[in-house]
C-alpha cells in the first residue's frame, strides 16, 4: 500500500491538499489530475490575469499534482478547471457550487463565519439519542434556516443527536443525497455553506450534537469529474450502484488523502461532531490500513480536543467495525442494527418477506437482540445463503444504534408507508417503548416522534436515459416484496417532483389529535430514559429478559441501590399470567411493584388499560407495555 499523503512543506499552509485557499497572494489552487497533460483555472469574472495555467510539482514523489496561484481571486470568485486545453470541469474539491455540480465553482474563505460554541466539548458513545433528518423535507422550506427553528423543539423532545442525510452537491432539484458528487460542497439547494454552520452553531447552543452521514463507497452518476482527471481515481472492483474510488491499488495514495480530507473537513471547517459512514460494506480496500479506520482517525484529528462519533452502516454487520484500533477493530463507535429492526417489524407487521424472511418476530429475538445487539453472530443467514455477522459480546449495548423506522426501511415499500400505518397504535405503542428504554442507542426518523402523515418516498431529480434506469433499478429492487411486484405500475415516480414534495413534514399536523398523543408518548419515554438513574445509565450486563408468551416478554434492568427497572410488553392478545413461574417477574425481597409508566395511559392515545402484578396474579392487556419500579424507589 502507498504512504499516507502529507503536504509538501511549502503548501503546509493550506487547510486541505486539494481546492482552491484564500492566501495573501490571491487564491492557491491544487488538483491531483495524472491522467492529463495540463490543468488551467478558467474564472468566471474578467480577471487581469485571466486564465492561469496550473504548474506541474516537481517532486517525482506525488506526480499527478497541478497548482499555482490566481492573482485577484478571492471568496466569493467563481471558477472552473480546464483539462488539457478543451474539458471544463467543476473543482472536485470545491466548497461551494452555487449553480449544481454542472456550473462553476466558487472560492469560500472557512474562517469568515463567527463561531459562537468555542466551550462545545462535541458527543460521546453513551447517551445519547438519534434523529435522522433530510434537509430538503424535514421542513416545507426545506433550508438550513428553517431546519434551525425546529430545534429547540427537538431538543425539548430528548434527541441529543442530528444524523443528517447526505449533502453533498448532486445535480437536479431534489435528491436523497446519495448520488453526491462534490463531496466537500453542501448542496446549494438548502442554502450556503455559512448556513449549515449557523445551523450546526444553533444546535451547539442548545447542547445538541450534529453528525453528517457521507458516502464514500462510489461515485454518483451524473456530474462526478474525479475519472475526468484519471484513470487512477477509479477502484477495480465496482459497487453495487457503481464504480467505487481506488482505495487499494497503483496511485491509490492521493486518492485515499482525498477521502480521509473529507472526513475531516466536516469536523473542522463546520465544526460537526462526527459521520455516519454509508454501507461501509461496498468500501472496498485491501490495504494493511483499511480506508475505514484511515477515516475514523481522521475525523479525531480534526476535532481535537472536542468529543466524536462516528457510526457506521454495514449489511454483513461486522462487529469488527466498532472496535478499537488496539483491538484489531476500524475505530468507529456504534453500528446500525437491521437485526432489531427486522425482528420489530416483523412482530409489528406480521409480513415475513424478502430480507425479513429469516426473522420470526417472537419474543425471543427482541429479548436476545436487547441483551446482546445482533441477533445473527456467525449462523447461517437464508436470504443470502451465507453466514451473517460476527461475535459481538464484546460490545457495550451504547455500540448499536436501533431504530423502528430510517430512511431506506420506510422507503422500501409501495408508496412509503411508515410504520403506524402498518401495525396497531398500541402495538406501536409498545416498541416504541422497547426502544426508547431499551440500552442500546434509539435512532428517530424525521416525523416518527408525531406519526407524521406525510410518507418516504425515494427521489432523484434525474433526466432522460439516467432517470428511466433509476426508474427501472427502484422496480426491480422492490420486486422482493410480493405486494410490489404485484402493482409495479402504482410505484411513484421517484424523478418526479410530486414524489418529493409528498415527503414533507406538515408542521402543524403536530398539535392534531392523533398526533399530539405520539408526540407526548416520545416525550415522555425519553424524559423517563434521561432522568431514571435506571435507565440513563445502564450497568454493564445489567439486562436480563424472558419470554412469558406467544407475544409477550419482561426486560429487567439492574438498578444496584436504585432498585430494578422491569419492562413488561405484551403485543399479543389479552394474557393471564396465573401462575407465573418466571423469576424476573418477582419483585424485589420485602418490596412491591409500582407502575411507572404504561402505554395505556389515555394521554399516549391508551385505553387506561391496568397491567400490573396484583393479588390475583400477572394480568397484561393486550397491546401494551408498562415500565415498573420497586417501591420506594426514585
Amino acid at each position: 500500500m502507498e504512504q499516507r499523503q502529507e503536504p509538501r512543506p511549502e503548501l503546509a499552509w493550506r487547510r486541505l491538499p486539494f481546492g482552491a485557499e484564500v492566501g495573501g497572494d490571491g487564491v492557491h489552487v491544487r488538483v491531483w489530475a495524472p491522467g492529463r497533460r495540463s490543468v488551467e483555472v478558467v474564472p468566471e469574472a474578467a480577471l487581469a490575469a485571466g486564465p492561469v495555467p496550473l504548474e506541474r510539482e516537481d517532486d517525482p514523489a506525488e506526480e499527478g499534482w497541478f497548482s499555482g496561484w490566481v492573482p485577484e481571486a478571492g471568496p466569493g470568485t467563481r471558477y472552473r478547471l480546464r483539462l488539457d486545453g478543451d474539458l471544463l470541469v467543476h473543482d472536485p474539491a470545491s466548497r461551494f457550487q452555487p449553480e449544481g455540480p454542472h456550473g462553476p465553482s466558487e472560492v469560500v474563505d472557512p474562517d469568515a463565519f463567527a463561531w459562537t460554541d468555542a466551550a462545545w466539548q462535541g458527543i460521546g458513545r453513551e447517551g445519547q439519542v438519534l434523529y435522522e433528518l433530510h434537509v430538503g423535507t424535514f421542513t416545507p422550506e426545506g433550508t438550513w434556516t428553517a431546519a434551525a427553528r425546529e430545534l429547540p423543539r427537538l431538543a425539548d423532545l430528548g434527541v441529543t443527536v442530528l444524523e443528517v442525510m447526505p449533502i453533498a452537491d448532486f445535480p437536479g432539484r431534489f435528491n436523497w443525497g446519495y448520488d453526491g458528487v462534490c463531496l466537500f460542497a453542501p448542496t446549494r439547494l438548502y442554502g450556503g455553506p455559512d448556513d449549515l454552520r449557523a445551523f450546526v452553531d444553533a444546535a451547539h447552543r442548545l447542547g445538541l450534537g450534529v453528525i453528517l452521514d457521507v458516502v464514500y463507497n462510489h461515485f454518483g452518476p451524473d456530474g462526478c469529474v474525479l475519472p475526468l482527471l484519471s484513470p487512477a481515481w477509479v477502484g477495480a472492483t465496482r459497487s453495487e450502484w457503481g464504480d467505487a474510488p481506488n482505495f487499494d491499488g497503483p496511485g491509490c495514495g492521493p486518492v485515499r488523502a482525498f477521502y480521509e480530507a473529507n472526513a475531516g473537513y466536516w469536523v473542522d471547517e463546520f465544526h460537526l461532531d462526527g459521520l455516519r459512514l454509508d454501507a461501509t460494506q461496498q468500501l472496498f480496500d485491501t490495504s494493511e490500513e483499511h480506508i475505514v479506520l484511515a477515516l475514523t482517525r481522521r475525523v479525531r484529528e480534526a476535532a481535537g480536543e472536542r468529543w466524536t462519533l462516528v457510526v457506521a452502516e454495514n449489511e454483513p454487520q461486522d462487529p469488527r467495525l466498532a472496535r478499537g484500533e488496539g483491538e484489531g477493530g476500524l475505530g468507529c463507535d456504534a453500528l446500525w442494527n437491521d437485526d432489531f429492526h427486522h425482528a420489530a417489524r416483523v412482530a409489528l407487521t406480521g409480513r415475513r418477506e424478502a430480507y425479513y424472511t429469516d426473522y420470526r418476530g417472537a419474543p425471543q429475538e427482541l429479548v436476545s437482540s436487547l441483551r446482546r445487539g445482533f441477533l445473527f453472530q456467525g449462523q447461517r443467514y437464508a436470504w443470502q445463503g451465507k453466514r451473517r455477522g460476527g461475535p459481538a459480546g464484546d460490545l457495550p449495548p451504547a455500540a448499536f444504534v436501533h431504530y423502528l423506522q430510517n430512511h431506506d426501511q420506510v422507503a422500501n415499500s409501495l408508496d412509503g408507508r411508515r410504520l403506524d400505518r402498518l401495525t396497531s397504535p398500541g402495538r406501536l405503542r409498545a416498541m416504541t417503548a422497547v426502544l426508547l428504554l431499551g440500552p442500546q442507542t434509539p435512532l428517530l426518523f424525521q416525523g416518527q416522534e408525531h406519526a407524521a402523515s406525510s410518507p418516504f418516498l425515494f427521489f432523484a431529480d434525474h433526466q432522460g436515459a439516467l432517470a428511466e434506469a433509476v426508474r427501472r433499478g427502484r422496480a426491480e429492487f422492490l420486486a422482493q416484496f410480493p405486494g410490489v411486484l404485484g402493482a409495479p405500475e402504482a410505484l411513484p415516480d421517484p424523478c418526479d417532483e410530486a414524489t418529493f414534495r409528498r415527503c414533507k413534514l406538515d408542521p402543524h399536523e403536530r398539535d392534531l389529535p392523533g398526533h399530539a398523543e405520539v408526540l407526548r408518548l416520545h416525550r415522555d419515554l425519553l424524559r423517563l430514559r434521561r432522568e431514571d438513574p435506571v435507565l440513563r445509565a445502564p450497568r454493564p450486563g445489567g439486562i436480563d429478559g424472558a419470554v412469558l408468551g406467544p407475544e409477550a416478554f419482561a426486560l429487567r434492568f439492574a438498578g444496584g441501590q436504585h432498585g430494578d427497572r422491569l419492562l413488561v410488553v405484551n403485543l399479543g392478545a389479552d394474557l393471564d399470567l396465573v401462575p407465573a413461574p418466571e423469576p424476573l417477574l418477582a419483585p424485589p425481597p420485602g418490596g412491591r411493584w409500582r407502575v411507572v409508566w404504561s402505554s395505556e395511559d389515555p394521554a399516549h392515545g391508551g385505553s387506561g388499560a391496568p397491567a400490573h402484578d396484583d393479588d390475583r396474579g400477572w394480568r397484561l392487556a393486550a397491546h401494551m407495555a408498562v415500565l415498573l419500579a420497586e417501591e420506594g424507589s426514585p
